[in-house]
């Protein structure tokens, strides 16, 4: 395989949400390559996804691409799943040769694939993600007889938002989706929202060991692992711990706020607007 220029392994790792829910994300890959630097953008001015068109979408992903180009991004991440959903493929085409482009569906569907074979695997998500029914297309197409019960859980990333967890409240609102029928008799769960690890011990505690709680943020940050690696993409390990970027294209100090929690560390937003 032919090296790859170091300037090009210097360069940054891209990741784009539509909020501060893929710093979950973001925060899992910092954990498995701590010398790569990542330029964050969350489109907190159009959140959530969920509820929005396809088209929208769409049109939103590739305004954040052109700005993650312009940081000569080497790699743009979608670490949203309604975003991986509605755009990846457009976005991958927008793009072409100048990054590659990897989404957080795909890796989680080949884990499935190969830990659970003939097996009942339940999902939760919004209502854009599992409308889109992209889970249950690309599971059903590997042939593995997953069987796939997929439920929209609407008021979870809101309420993860709003910093509602760990608490009675989200105690409440978390056990009376887990026991709607059709997660019945489930051996694994996805966590297919990216705001889902903050709430995963709450979610694991339910099951009490009964059934595996499947946080696609870790598994997503190991196929990037994985992809620098077998592109010869991965930064050198450097003495300096690389300083990572976050932007939002609509500043509250909330948002600040919360983005300490997402990604467990001090984090300054800069303010991006994406339509000026």
């Amino acid at each position: 395989m032919a090296s790859t220029s170091p300037d090009l392994t210097a360069r940054p790792i891209g990741v784009f949400d539509s909020g501060i829910g893929g710093l979950t994300v973001a925060r899992a890959v910092n954990r498995v390559l701590p010398h790569e630097r990542l330029i964050y953008f969350g489109d907190t001015a159009h959140l959530p996804y969920g509820d929005k068109s396809t088209a929208a979408i769409q049109a939103y992903s590739v305004k954040i691409c052109d700005l993650l180009l312009k940081q000569q991004c080497k790699v743009i991440l979608i670490a949203c799943n309604s975003a991986s959903a509605a755009a990846y493929e457009l976005v991958r085409e927008y793009v072409g040769s100048k990054a590659r482009v990897l989404n957080v569906i795909d890796p989680i569907v080949a884990h499935v694939g190969q830990q659970y074979a003939g097996r009942t695997v339940g999902l939760i998500g919004t209502k854009q993600t599992v409308n889109s029914n992209v889970y249950r297309k690309k599971i059903d197409d590997l042939d593995a007889g997953v069987q796939l019960q997929s439920l929209a859980t609407p008021l979870l990333a809101p309420m993860i938002e709003e910093g509602f967890f760990e608490n009675n409240i989200s105690d409440n609102i978390i056990q009376a989706y887990l026991t709607n029928p059709v997660l019945e008799g489930i051996d694994a769960l996805v966590l297919g929202c990216t705001h889902y690890p903050l709430i995963k011990r709450q979610i694991a505690e339910f099951y009490q060991g009964q059934t595996e709680v499947l946080d696609a943020s870790d598994v997503v940050a190991l196929h990037v692992q994985r992809y620098l690696a077998e592109h010869n993409l991965a930064a050198a390990p450097g003495g300096t711990t690389p300083v990572h970027h976050f932007y939002v294209s609509d500043f509250t100090r909330s948002f600040e706020d919360s983005t300490r929690i997402f990604f467990g560390q001090e984090v300054h937003l800069e303010h991006y607007p994406l339509w000026e």
